[in-house]
């Protein structure tokens, strides 16, 4: 099996998978083009076992003919981001006005469906059960729930995934072991007050003015409550108050993240969050409410596992491609869920190529490219690692 060659092989393939994908993005939710285009194309490839996950996810499986039993189950994300791409020079732009691939989404939807091109050409040599989970919605921090409430990962020895990484040149791959993505939490505060005119604050009860507090006051749980070389991100990005100018506040909402690295200091920021509000708001008279939406746990990816996948990227492209330290992500991914079920590691695939400066530019921007020389390296490590897996090579 000798998936880098093969891979190569397919690069005119992908690329044009890929372009077909980035200029039909489809957002969180909405995947259904996107799914349905997937379908065809495991169709094409002949694994005809699939089905969707809650509307606009696909789910495939199919086995090996060899000996074995060992299942392995490779995740690749599908949802693209509501921005207006400004790229209309390139003639795979974006058809979809306000939507943009900027977050490499479709390389990761082609990279894992020509690894499964290639894995059910070599099903004779592996035995065991290859599930493929093309999963969306992971910009809103909800599909991976999805597929993981599915049961469709239970019983899976090992869970596998891919990121482009524009900090990366194409050719390099990361695998790193420990913390590698932050938690993601939005929350929204409710504050109530009393109105009253300007002129008589002791007649009112000030929502804007305990929202204020409550802005100033969240930093200390940062600086004065986890240890500082314990990574954690309080931002509030919303702030809404007020009618006129002479009335004192009634209520007032604002809107914002926790990021964490573990789960321990993530429980224990949101729980004094949930306190601070609440007493912050009862001192001047008011009252309030936290809600919460958990997007994402902590990306953490497991030494042993990491050592796996290592040798395969050694193994297919040489010592020189690994990477195992890059700086930690305040970012999140929702492959953290699954993670959570099944042991596994997040890798990331280099996107970056100096010569085409829209490959450096950072994920979520309107003019980002992504190099595609990267999708047969996606292709063969999702294979190879899964092949390597599953006839026991690994583990």
């Amino acid at each position: 099996m000798d998936f880098r060659k093969e891979a190569e092989a397919l690069s005119p393939a992908l690329t044009a998978l890929r372009r077909e994908f980035h200029r039909h993005p489809c957002i969180s939710r909405e995947e259904f083009w996107t799914a349905e285009r997937i379908e065809q194309e495991l169709d094409d490839i002949g694994i005809t076992d699939h089905r969707r996950i809650d509307n606009t996810g696909v789910f495939a499986v199919f086995h090996g003919e060899g000996p074995g039993d060992r299942v392995i189950t490779l995740r690749a994300d599908i949802d693209a981001l509501p921005i207006q791409e400004l790229h209309p020079e390139l003639d795979y732009c974006s058809q979809e006005e306000g939507k943009m691939h900027a977050c490499g989404h479709d390389l990761h939807a082609t990279g894992l469906l020509g690894a499964a091109r290639l894995l059910w050409a070599h099903r004779a040599d592996f035995g065991g059960e290859v599930r493929l989970c093309f999963q969306h919605a992971e910009e809103i921090g909800y599909g991976a729930k999805q597929f993981v409430k599915a049961g469709v990962v239970n019983g899976s020895g090992r869970v596998f995934g891919i990121h482009t990484a524009p900090d990366l040149p194409v050719g390099q791959v990361g695998v790193k072991a420990g913390p590698n993505n932050a938690s993601v939490d939005h929350f929204t505060i409710r504050i109530q007050g009393k109105a009253a005119h300007v002129s008589t604050p002791h007649l009112g009860v000030d929502a804007l003015y305990i929202a204020s507090q409550i802005v100033v006051s969240l930093q200390a749980l940062v600086t004065r409550r986890t240890s500082p070389v314990d990574p954690l991100i309080i931002g509030v990005g919303k702030l809404h108050a007020g009618t006129s100018y002479n009335i004192v506040c009634e209520s007032a909402v604002l809107e914002g993240t926790t990021r964490a690295f573990s789960a321990e200091t993530r429980a224990q920021a949101n729980g004094e969050l949930d306190a601070l509000c609440t007493e912050i708001a009862k001192l001047y008279g008011g009252t309030a409410e936290v809600e919460w939406e958990d997007f994402a746990s902590p990306l953490v990816n497991p030494a042993d596992v990491c050592r796996e996948v290592a040798g395969t990227v050694t193994g297919l492209f040489g010592p020189q491609a690994l990477v195992t330290e890059r700086p930690l992500s305040c970012g999140g991914d929702d492959f953290a869920d699954f993670q959570a079920v099944v042991p596994g590691v997040y890798a990331y695939v280099g996107t970056r190529n100096e010569a085409k400066p829209d490959t450096c530019r950072a994920a979520h921007n309107d003019r980002v490219d992504f190099d595609e020389d990267a999708l047969p390296i996606m292709a063969a490590l999702h294979a190879q690692y899964a092949a390597d897996y599953l006839t026991g090579k690994l583990g």
